[in-house]
């Protein structure tokens, strides 16, 4: 299936998660957000979360700064 990730598309299986778009995108472990189609999804949840045909999802990294 075709998923929008940043801004990019990706094929992904069918039975993709949150958890495994964030290994296709060597995300570091801590320090991170996820939005799956504009709604936050809490990190407990990234396992189990499965994404659809056209999911969009936003990894975001929280940035230090004054």
């Amino acid at each position: 299936m075709k998923v929008r990730v940043n801004g990019n598309d990706h094929q992904l299986a069918e039975s993709a998660t949150v958890a495994e778009v964030l290994t296709l995108l060597a995300a570091p472990s801590t320090g991170i957000a996820v939005a799956l189609d504009g709604a936050v999804v809490p990190r407990a949840s990234w396992a189990e979360t499965r994404l659809r045909e056209g999911s969009v999802v936003e990894v975001l990294t929280a940035v230090q700064g004054g």
